[in-house]
């Protein structure tokens, strides 16, 4: 299928404003990385606490960290998670330990810091316990001190209370999803006595930890050094294959043009304060691989062309053989754009960072095929001409220009 027929633009022609556009992104995200936000790492590779929260209600972010302030987290990052109408966010604790007492206190800190502050319950309900947050044994003991049904302290009535709690909370996290909209609504699922306790002593705060996960430092660190080694692995074995298919030239233009890929996109997320994290560099990753691809293909076929047009300058065939493979471009890079910003904008939260990352990669990616890549092959040659050498590129006419 061509979308173009006969196209005969000059794309070298307009090499200076490529080349002010390059500089202009590049040399910004570069700025941004040095002096700015540098880059906005992820838990992922600077190690921290993630707390996944659920509310029940559409929750105010502005709020929740003017609450983590007022309880001393002073560095948390909060950021919406999921649908929107499942009310959950992901707080970010700067917290660089690693054992499991660490887990539980980033959960205690964010619960105590949302009860005191956020909470439409908050300080009335000092002393009570939080429903919503309760485990199986802190509700079991619960029940089992203010004894609601006259058992005494017995095994036999220890194992009665945890059966009760068992109900309560598996009707809250299988039922629910985690939030009970009101005590009322354990009428029938537990005894009426117990059902007195729980709406004298207990209360619902509105919002439950789903989960929590922690990375160390150390981790964190290792991680950093993984993914650079990954893309520079990627950009030497890329380098190596273009050499052996084609010229060295071919492998410099394209490393050189997936680097400024990489670069713009990094700089990006810099400008942008957006944060790194695996997913991220798993979408520069595959950009690297898709934008190596696309220039493989035009260099292809100026190889082609270079063959057949042996009078015509290197500028000629470069453009045509651009030109020639611009239906293919337009139709692969147009229907893969159209996927990754339909995953941007309906993906949610979670991978919102790696779709974000493939919309501005393969707009740049696309972009440095044509823009970057094939005017180094010309550049190249009229520097070996300027030097009294001839071009080493197969077929192509010396040239006075």
């Amino acid at each position: 299928m061509e979308f173009f027929r006969d196209v005969n633009i000059d794309w070298l022609g307009k090499k200076w404003y490529f080349l002010a556009f390059s500089l202009v992104f590049s040399v910004s995200g570069l700025l941004s990385i040095l002096f700015w936000h540098h880059i906005p790492l992820g838990v992922d590779f600077k190690g921290g606490t993630l707390v996944y929260i659920k509310f029940d209600a559409a929750p105010n972010v502005a709020l929740i960290r003017q609450s983590a302030d007022q309880t001393g987290l002073h560095d948390v990052s909060i950021q919406r998670f999921g649908r929107a109408e499942d009310h959950e966010v992901i707080v970010s604790l700067p917290q660089h330990e690693t054992s499991e007492a660490d887990l539980d206190r980033g959960r205690s800190t964010i619960v105590q810091a949302l009860e005191l502050h956020y909470s439409a319950s908050g300080a009335t309900n000092a002393g009570k316990l939080d429903l919503d947050n309760a485990s199986r044994e802190s509700l079991a003991a619960y029940l089992g001190q203010v004894d609601p049904l006259h058992l005494g302290q017995s095994p036999e009535a220890d194992q009665h209370y945890m059966q009760a709690a068992t109900a309560v909370l598996s009707y809250r996290d299988q039922d629910k999803s985690g939030l009970i909209d009101s005590l009322s609504a354990l009428q029938g699922r537990v005894d009426p006595a117990i059902l007195a306790a729980l709406q004298s002593g207990t209360f619902l705060s509105g919002f439950t930890i789903r989960n929590v996960e922690i990375v160390g430092p150390q981790v964190g660190a290792n991680l950093r050094q993984q993914a650079l080694m990954a893309t520079l692995y990627s950009l030497a074995g890329m380098l190596v294959y273009l050499w052996f298919r084609f010229e060295l030239i071919y492998g410099v233009a394209a490393v050189v043009a997936v680097f400024h890929d990489t670069l713009i996109t990094i700089g990006i997320f810099s400008l942008t304060n957006r944060e790194m994290t695996l997913t991220v560099i798993a979408a520069i990753l595959t950009l690297i691989g898709y934008s190596m691809n696309d220039t493989i293909v035009v260099f292809d076929r100026i190889r082609e062309n270079l063959r057949t047009m042996r009078r015509e300058n290197l500028s000629v065939v470069v453009n045509r053989s651009i030109n020639q493979t611009l239906s293919r471009t337009v139709l692969t890079s147009g229907l893969t754009f159209l996927t990754v910003l339909s995953l941007f904008i309906y993906g949610g939260e979670v991978l919102n960072g790696f779709s974000f990352a493939l919309v501005v990669g393969i707009l740049v990616g696309t972009y440095s095929s044509i823009a970057v890549a094939a005017p180094m092959l010309v550049a190249y040659q009229d520097w070996r001409l300027q030097r009294g050498k001839a071009a080493n590129l197969p077929g192509g006419r010396r040239s006075a220009a």
